[in-house]
């Protein structure tokens, strides 16, 4: 097995530094980058949607290239997104309690 250099991380890093320089007041997420998927930046956001939607906004990311699912706990909201940018492939996921989103919709169908 060959061992990667950190220059093979050059891309997502580049972007990382990018985001800082251009972006310091958006909430700050959970960043990844791994030698596995070296073009890749991941950016991450826990406990909410709004994280995710500043960054989505900003990056011009439009709402109908996001996907969505609840995962197999039925609590977990997923948002996820990917675009390419500045020579990396950035990754932007949101995870959000949901789990009161059916029973909410629920009582608003009853008092309507």
């Amino acid at each position: 097995m060959t061992t990667l250099l950190l220059e093979a991380l050059d891309a997502p890093l580049r972007v990382l530094r990018l985001f800082a320089a251009e972006y310091p007041l958006l909430p700050a997420p959970t960043v990844s980058v791994s030698t596995v998927y070296p073009d890749l930046l991941e950016l991450s956001f826990h406990d909410d949607f709004s994280g995710f939607e500043a960054w989505r906004d900003v990056l011009g990311i439009a709402p109908g290239d996001v996907s969505f699912h609840v995962q197999g706990d039925g609590h977990t909201g997923v948002l996820k997104a990917h675009i390419e940018y500045a020579g990396a492939s950035l990754r932007l996921v949101g995870f959000a309690d949901v789990s009161g989103t059916d029973e909410e919709r629920s009582r608003a169908e009853v008092v309507s």
